[in-house]
């Protein structure tokens, strides 16, 4: 079987500065496939070249063995790429579930009857359903969260790409959204995860790729990864 997404030799450069360089790497179906890098390192780009938000100077990005290169954002999302952003991003004068409801018809390209079932769905698997008719932009920073997470999977992805969901929330937060990401993996959701919070991203991920200037700097099983000296000396600012 094909892996859900490949990355072959992918650059990005903004004018003198190359964001990522000759970045390879394979998701295979079903997998959580974590990112860790220092800030700047590229991971960001990574996401946006995947999604369709920027394109690369070099090489390939494939999804269900299919090269996307061509295809715009909306496209990929409509074909089972569905993503988070960062800092969230809700209609505030949109309520919860007309949130959800854009992404289910807009992104997911379903009829209005069969979104109105996603929606539910998803509300009830994100904890989000007592909220459904608030408004978004009345939510304190963990329901933001989980709506940016809802509106994604509103778009019933194959794919989901997760940048750095659990940056700002409390020690007692992370571990709620970590319990309903896991539950997202066992649904057999295909996840790529950016995460600063890195015991967050332990307790989810089969494997990470660590990434520095751009450029791949290790791949493999977490304890392996994390134990690399380099990882350490780069990304932990600790000596081996």
């Amino acid at each position: 079987m094909n892996p859900v997404l490949r990355l072959t030799g992918v650059s990005k450069r903004y004018g003198a500065l190359q964001v990522t360089d000759d970045i390879s790497f394979a998701v295979e179906r079903g997998e959580t496939y974590g990112i860790l890098g220092p800030n700047g390192a590229g991971k960001t780009t990574l996401f946006n070249l995947v999604s369709g938000d920027v394109r690369p100077d070099q090489g390939s990005v494939e999804f269900d063995g299919a090269d996307v290169n061509h295809l715009p954002p909306h496209r990929r999302c409509a074909a089972g790429i569905g993503r988070s952003y960062q800092v969230p991003r809700p209609f505030g004068g949109m309520t919860v579930f007309e949130n959800l409801l854009v992404g289910a018809t807009f992104g997911g390209e379903l009829a209005e009857h069969a979104a109105y079932d996603v929606c539910m769905d998803v509300l009830e698997r994100t904890g989000l359903k007592a909220r459904a008719n608030q408004l978004a932009g009345t939510l304190g920073l963990l329901d933001r969260k989980r709506l940016e997470l809802a509106r994604a999977l509103a778009t019933q992805p194959q794919l989901l790409l997760l940048d750095e969901i659990a940056g700002g929330l409390t020690e007692p937060e992370t571990h709620e959204l970590v319990d309903e990401i896991r539950r997202v993996k066992e649904a057999g959701v295909t996840i790529v995860w950016i995460e600063h919070v890195v015991h967050a991203l332990l307790a989810v991920a089969d494997r990470l790729l660590v990434i520095n200037f751009g450029k791949r700097l290790a791949e493999g099983l977490p304890g392996a990864v994390m134990d690399d000296p380099e990882v350490r000396r780069v990304y932990l600012g600790l000596e081996a």
